[in-house]
């Protein structure tokens, strides 16, 4: 049933939204969380699994490592099995050139209280057991973690509602309401919901939302390819997720493998990419090899449907309840040829399921999390550019926190909005 008024609106229902909803009902916030389509039915169930501090940007070290820390207790915060073991993750150092930076990477992860080591001989060896092209030394962060996307959010959807929020699925936010610069209400096709804070955790739509405002968001999607396979015994493949090119893999709770191509990404052209293609010029620079610009539907779709829709209309977001891109196929038979081939234990490997998912990427590949200057008592929390499952514990407490005023659970400066507007912005460390 649709709240007349609450506290805070949540837009978005993917890990982001729902930690937001839970943190701030467990602060005694009435809440409600709108979803367009189901809970965890995008980019938060199709990504990798994978809850790493490892190889992530200086300035998401203390939002990881609080991540992780949430990760270690949400069974019991939830009430469920989220399938969050602790496994570590290793990435594989082929050159000189990789050995260096990674070493540059656990020198300053350090000063964070994240630790990792460069790993080779036999203690590489028992990471990558019957690895026949393993790589001579391999960065490894052993306290990094897996989960298991298409369970956990759920889960946690399920506590938040047990706390009181409204959980409204199939239940499109068609725009937020102000008056006097502040949030006033946010219109859903089910009516509208008086609120004083709205938290936008939109995945790929978030900028969309942000522009009916008058707000620029420099978020473009990346459409990424994944698989998993039939189980296998315990002692065959990879023990902890493991990156190493073409190879993107992690031991699923079910004993199969999640498997995507961890070079290869495509990056759907739309009208959007040409406004902001100045600000992504660096990381398309670093990135040129590993992505594949496509031009299509993706572009006619969003130039057919950029127009704001009145609140009295049906909204685009109605008209594509849950985005279900289609996966490359011959990316992922890439990544299956070289499991088959480097482990023999894994050489009936198949995909017995195939996914794609749109990645919210920002220019720096560092999530925004932060409030909007012009609107008050909105806070916006995107832009995870692919590491958002593993950082949603934290990353939507953090939204929260900016709604409560209080502390804040990790510093917000690094995750501003104006910073891509005011040359305060880095260049990314590591691409998407």
């Amino acid at each position: 049933m649709l709240p007349l008024a609450v506290d805070t609106v949540v837009i978005g229902g993917g890990v982001i939204g729902v930690c937001a909803a839970l943190t701030l009902a467990e602060a005694g916030q009435r809440v409600a969380l709108v979803e367009k389509g189901q809970i965890a039915g995008e980019q938060s169930s199709r990504n990798w699994g994978w809850c790493r501090a490892a190889g992530r940007d200086p300035r998401e070290f203390d939002l990881a490592r609080e991540a992780l820390q949430l990760w270690r207790g949400m069974n019991a915060r939830v009430g469920g099995d989220t399938g969050f073991v602790t496994r570590g993750t290793l990435y594989a150092a082929r050159d000189d050139a990789a050995i260096a930076h990674n070493r540059a990477w656990i020198t300053q992860a350090a000063d964070a209280g994240i630790h990792a080591e460069m790993v080779e001989g036999e203690a590489l060896a028992a990471l990558l057991p019957g690895d026949q092209g393993r790589p001579r030394i391999g960065m490894y962060c052993a306290t990094d973690g897996r989960a298991e996307p298409q369970r956990a959010v759920p889960l946690m959807a399920q506590a938040a509602a047990r706390l009181g929020v409204h959980i409204l699925t199939d239940c499109a936010a068609r725009g937020i309401e102000t008056a006097g610069g502040r949030v006033l209400s946010v219109v859903t096709e089910r009516g509208t919901i008086k609120t004083a804070h709205v938290v936008v955790a939109g995945g790929i739509w978030t900028r969309r939302i942000l522009a009916d405002l008058g707000i620029a968001l420099p978020q473009l999607p990346v459409r990424a390819s994944v698989a998993r396979t039939q189980p296998f015994a315990d002692d065959a493949g990879p023990v902890p997720n493991f990156w190493d090119g073409t190879l993107g893999i992690r031991r699923r709770a079910d004993g199969g493998f999640t498997v995507a191509n961890g070079h290869l990404n495509a990056i759907p052209v739309i009208p959007a990419s040409f406004r902001h293609m100045g600000l992504y010029r660096h990381l398309l620079g670093m990135e040129w090899r590993h992505i594949r610009l496509k031009f299509g539907h993706d572009f006619w779709r969003e130039w057919r449907d950029g127009a704001t829709v009145p609140f009295d209309r049906p909204s685009p977001y109605e008209a594509i309840r849950v985005l279900d891109p289609r996966p490359d196929s011959k990316y992922l038979d890439r990544a299956f040829a070289l499991l088959r081939q480097r482990y023999p234990a894994l050489a009936t490997a198949r995909a017995v399921q195939t996914w794609g998912g749109m990645i919210d990427a920002t220019p720096d590949t560092v999530p925004v999390i932060s409030p909007v200057a012009a609107i008050g008592g909105l806070v916006v929390a995107t832009g995870f550019s692919g590491h958002g499952f593993g950082a949603g514990p934290a990353g939507g407490q953090l939204a929260a926190d900016l709604v409560l005023g209080r502390a804040p659970i990790v510093d917000p400066a690094p995750f501003r909005l104006e910073r891509y507007f005011d040359g305060t912005m880095p260049l990314p460390v590591y691409g998407v």
